[in-house]
């Protein structure tokens, strides 16, 4: 089974714009498109079996707008296109909804996609401008805490004193809310490895691969892999910034992993996650 956990695609009319903004923050250039399409040829390519759809409402009036884009995957999940011949079938487009703190209507929000069967929920602190420290959001974590995945984006290209997402910032919020069930994306903290590995790694969380292998020093890596349970690190690429055919293989060259531990990261652990096993 082969699951990447991390994926983003926009609408027709905003993805060209929306790649260039990640490019230019990331200062990552790519040459693929930000269209669904566009990572659906990516994902048969790499013969995946799903694929998670993620999207980050920047403002609080784009919120219902991209949920209504991304129910509509969920809504299309029992009708898949029809095989072409001699052209891998399509994976599982798994979308996970968006959420805004400065949304007045937040609750129905996640009462919407709780109804449209809407298995997670995407949070990016940066691009949001929501700060996890923020106790605006306790109310949020405590009604999602009983049945969405939460993906969180950690970490950041430029380490300040303000970031707003840190590994700290995670762990304080598990702190309170247990059972939260959290992906910590980019191996628990894009560059904030260090402290990832302090506050994160070990922890009742789950790490995801996205933006990792090139990144992350060999060591830290080893030590991130060593101490953090095998069933909750997931395979993720962050297309369209990497993609699966990318990472699949810097995956597959770890030693200090065996093929069982990479074949339940490549997607056994994700299918069990979001109860597709």
């Amino acid at each position: 089974m082969l699951i990447d956990c991390h994926t983003h695609a926009f609408a027709e009319k905003i993805a060209p714009r929306a790649v260039q903004q990640l490019n230019e923050y990331y200062q990552l250039p790519t040459n693929f498109g930000g269209r669904v399409q566009d990572l659906l040829t990516i994902a048969r390519d790499a013969r995946l079996d799903a694929l998670v759809l993620l999207n980050a409402a920047t403002s609080p009036e784009q919120v219902r707008p991209a949920n209504d884009w991304l129910i509509s995957f969920a809504a299309s999940k029992d009708s898949p296109p029809k095989p072409v011949v001699s052209v891998p079938k399509d994976p599982k487009i798994i979308p996970f909804g968006t959420f805004h703190i400065g949304s007045p209507d937040w609750q129905s929000e996640v009462r919407r996609l709780r109804a449209a069967g809407i298995r997670g929920i995407k949070i990016h602190p940066e691009f949001q401008g929501i700060d996890l420290a923020d106790d605006r959001l306790n109310d949020f974590w405590a009604e999602v805490e009983r049945d969405f995945v939460l993906m969180v984006h950690i970490g950041d290209p430029v380490r300040r004193a303000n970031n707003l997402s840190t590994p700290k910032k995670l762990a304080a919020i598990l702190d309170r809310f247990p059972g939260l069930r959290a992906i910590a994306a980019h191996m628990g903290g894009y560059t904030l490895w260090q402290e990832a590995c302090e506050s994160l790694v070990g922890r009742d969380v789950y790490l995801d691969t996205s933006s990792t292998f090139p990144y992350i020093d060999s060591a830290m890596l080893r030590t991130i892999l060593s101490r953090h349970s095998k069933d909750m690190i997931l395979f993720g690429s962050d297309y369209p910034l990497r993609s699966p055919q990318m990472d699949l293989p810097l995956l597959q060259a770890i030693p200090w992993l065996n093929d069982e531990e990479k074949e339940r990261i490549r997607g056994i652990n994700t299918a069990r996650l979001l109860g597709l096993l």
